[in-house]
């Protein structure tokens, strides 16, 4: 748990903003696997902001959970930008949060198809009122890519929470 302890100083600051506006979190993630809510619930404390998680690694459970349009992935693919947008507005639609975080991408070795290679992750996050997202093509091996995603959504996060959105 060696990537928990180094992200701790950023799920504090993460923590502290999200207090200090009274909101809560949550998390949909695919490719990370729960990380982020692992890196998020690792802090004490995180019961006053995070909200909660869901790990909707497969296609089916992207549907179920967070009500994201089949039509989208088969026209699209899990990968994508219309897909990690539908899973950021599933996780705010299905649950009290202020602010979300959506993740989905290719963390290998394999899963590469034409035009997006291992490496090819999606972000989404924001509020209700105002997402952004972003295409993040990393580097290294799977764990490598994981890590990475949650460095990035954490610090996004960070971002509209001390923005205040």
């Amino acid at each position: 748990m060696e990537l928990l302890s180094e992200l701790q100083p950023l799920v504090q600051a993460l923590g502290e903003a999200l207090r200090a506006r009274g909101w809560r979190l949550a998390a949909a993630e695919s490719c990370t696997g729960g990380l982020i809510a692992a890196a998020c619930t690792s802090v004490a404390g995180s019961s006053d902001w995070f909200e909660r998680g869901f790990v909707t690694y497969s296609n089916e459970a992207k549907v179920q959970m967070l009500g994201v349009d089949l039509q989208l992935i088969v026209r699209h693919g899990a990968v994508s930008e219309e897909v990690v947008r539908a899973m950021l507005a599933g996780a705010l639609r299905q649950s009290a949060a202020t602010l979300a975080v959506a993740v989905t991408g290719i963390a290998g070795p394999g899963g590469a198809v034409p035009g997006k290679p291992v490496g090819t992750v999606w972000l989404a996050w924001g509020t209700a009122g105002q997402t952004s997202v972003e295409r993040l093509q990393l580097d290294g091996d799977r764990s490598a890519v994981r890590a990475d995603s949650v460095r990035a959504a954490l610090r996004h996060l960070l971002g509209v929470a001390r923005a205040g959105g």
